[in-house]
């Protein structure tokens, strides 16, 4: 993100905005059968925000929340480092769950007015471990 002023970044802003639309996309998600299995699962190295299931897939979900009028569209921060960073995260919480998976990993771009959500897209399959 391009910072126009020198006023320092507000993290806790940042996280709380970040789980407005966490808790937005897992209630969707909720809505559409999926059961939440982990939030913010982190290991060294990468996070994911979310880990749902339905049946015998897991979705390793990365939320992108965002202003109104965004310097940069939520689809465009999960770069090419950043899914890498993602599909190691899942390698590492797929070694310590039990069980076989399909997996796949979306994204879900929430965009919010005075911190509340007035719109979400969610991408199935927006990127696979081989890219």
């Amino acid at each position: 993100m391009i910072r126009r002023t020198s006023e320092p970044v507000d993290h806790s802003e940042l996280r709380a905005r970040g789980n407005i639309g966490e808790d937005a996309v897992c209630s969707f998600l909720v809505r559409h059968g999926y059961e939440i299995a982990d939030r913010n699962f982190t290991v060294k190295g990468g996070e994911i925000d979310i880990i749902a299931k339905k049946n015998a897939t897991l979705c390793f979900v990365e939320v992108k929340t965002r202003g109104e009028a965004p310097l940069a569209e939520g689809e465009e921060a999960v770069t090419p480092a950043k899914r890498r960073h993602i599909i190691m995260a899942a390698q590492r919480y797929l070694d310590i769950t039990e069980g076989e998976y399909d997996c796949r990993f979306d994204v879900a771009v929430v965009t919010l007015k005075e911190n509340t959500v007035s719109h979400l897209k969610y991408y199935v399959k927006a990127f696979d471990a081989s890219k």
